[in-house]
């Protein structure tokens, strides 16, 4: 997913004349565009795992403006920001469940806590979730 993807989504969004989607997207492309301005500044280009970590970055900004309008009582932007969300998160990748985590730490030799967190980092990037992570490492 590049940003050319998520434009030709907004485009369509556009077509359809769904303004909250608009906005979820205009949010997405603006922040894959500054991303990848500071990439191109340090001589690197913007990758998948990148433009999964702004996805996910969106998905929490606009949760947490949902949160300030449910304690403000504004129902009407808490039903947008609700549409806005769920368009996000169309975009973002199943994360692992807990029996998937488990599994690939039973797999390794190294069961440190560095070492497994290391191996998620660089092998499932953006596939799941690192509290998780470190949830069941511990339980084990």
């Amino acid at each position: 997913m590049d940003i050319n993807f998520f434009k030709k989504e907004k485009i369509q969004a556009m077509k359809d004349r769904n303004k909250d989607a608009i906005n979820a997207l205009d949010l997405i492309v603006n922040k894959i565009l500054l991303a990848s301005i500071d990439k191109r500044a340090k001589g690197e280009e913007i990758n998948d795992a990148d433009v999964v970590s702004i996805l996910q970055k969106c998905e929490k900004e606009l949760i947490e403006e949902k949160e300030g309008f449910i304690k403000a009582n504004r129902p009407d932007s808490v039903a947008s920001l609700d549409v806005q969300i769920a368009t996000v998160q169309k975009y973002l990748p199943k994360l692992m469940s807990e029996d998937e985590i488990k599994a690939e730490i039973l797999k390794l030799d190294d069961k440190t806590i560095p070492n497994v967190m290391k191996h998620f980092k660089t092998n499932f990037a953006g596939k799941c979730d690192m509290g998780l992570v470190n949830k069941v490492l511990r339980s084990l």
